[in-house]
């Protein structure tokens, strides 16, 4: 929080107006704060031209934690409290073009007193800048994403259906979890938090995915893989199973060492993850590599957040860094415990300390009906 208000206090010259003008990136933000009710609004910067960078996780790869700070705190947002329920009505089919909208959309918003810095970080969404109770806002006409506006329009698709079908086109994830946020998908639509959306969009998306990689041949090797980024080191290792995942984060407060984790086999996840939304992320980067190669694998991700990732930025950095992690060339060994001890050599953390607060190691001991025929 100290660090944040020190970043904050750099950018006070943003916080003493009561309108802004600039071009949406396009981006709109839900809370969840008072749910069923919740503040719902657009995210305006006051920069004319294309801002589409200020929010689009997918081409935040190779910047700085500072940088990607700074693109948050130039995004002002406007609010007006709404029911959940409620996604008809001038101003939410408004957010609704914005959000379907193929470019950044030009944009006026005027607000009932000059705007508030707001401390907003949380370990799924990206932080935001300064905010406001909105009387007015005004957005140019622009086109949409055709794949958007057809599920859109289906309002006999489900929910699901349409996340998939979206992210089979091709639309970035980030830009499917905004339009679903804002109630444009579903036989019963309603508006989602945004931290709830991103969560529930990844793990749609990855349980598609597992469905479709479940039917492949097993890897026949083990691999592992490592990227880092923003204070945050991945360990990603596949060996020859039927599909089964963990992830495990290590993290430092206050000197102290922290551990969280999760697991699945064939059968998926039946409980909210203790490590919340990276769980899903995580796993999302996984498939995407197995589905690309027609492969099946198990999965072991680690995660070691270091003090260096002084400001949370959301859940969207695992999504990447595992993605990017894919891309690299793997070292190839010939044990999953070589694997272990090649994955945990990238990182501070010991394999013992790992393997104590996991549980692939029962898991792989268990006997499946494979092991009687």
């Amino acid at each position: 929080m100290t660090k944040w208000h020190k970043i904050l206090s750099k950018y006070e010259n943003l916080y003493s107006s009561d309108s802004v003008s600039g071009t949406s990136p396009p981006s709109v933000f839900v809370g969840s704060y008072s749910y069923p009710k919740v503040l719902v609004g657009p995210m305006v910067p006051p920069i004319h031209g294309d801002t589409s960078l200020l929010d689009s996780p997918e081409k935040w790869q190779g910047r700085s934690l500072k940088e990607i700070v700074n693109f948050r705190l130039n995004l002002v947002r406007g609010v007006q409290k709404i029911p959940v329920a409620q996604t008809e009505g001038r101003y939410i089919e408004n957010l609704q073009e914005l959000s379907m909208s193929s470019k950044p959309t030009d944009s006026e918003l005027s607000f009932a007193k000059a705007t508030l810095s707001h401390v907003s970080f949380d370990s799924e969404s990206a932080p935001f800048g300064p905010i406001g109770e909105l009387t007015s806002a005004k957005f140019s006409s622009t086109l949409s994403v055709k794949p958007i506006e057809k599920v859109f329009y289906d309002t006999d698709l489900k929910a699901q259906d349409a996340i998939v079908s979206l992210y089979s086109s091709g639309i970035d994830i980030s830009k499917i979890q905004k339009c679903f946020s804002i109630g444009m998908m579903g036989q019963k639509r309603k508006l989602v938090p945004t931290r709830w959306s991103i969560t529930a969009t990844d793990d749609i998306v990855s349980k598609s995915l597992q469905k479709s990689v479940l039917h492949n041949p097993l890897i026949d090797s083990c691999r592992v893989f490592f990227y880092s980024h923003l204070g945050n080191y991945f360990s990603v290792i596949l060996f020859p199973h039927r599909w089964m995942y963990e992830m495990i984060e290590a993290w430092y407060s206050n000197g102290v060492l922290g551990f969280g984790s999760d697991c699945e086999d064939a059968r998926g996840i039946d409980h909210p993850p203790v490590i919340a939304g990276a769980y899903f992320a995580a796993k999302l980067g996984a498939l995407e590599y197995l589905k690309r190669l027609d492969l099946q694998a198990g999965v072991v991700i680690l995660r070691e957040i270091r003090p260096e990732y002084a400001v949370p930025v959301g859940v969207w950095q695992v999504r990447e860094g595992i993605r990017q992690a894919m891309k690299q060339s793997p070292i190839i060994v010939d044990s999953f415990e070589s694997a272990l001890n090649t994955a945990s050599g990238k990182l501070s953390v010991s394999k013992n300390e790992w393997l104590s607060h996991g549980n692939i190691s029962k898991l792989l001991r268990q006997k499946t009906m494979t092991d009687f025929f």
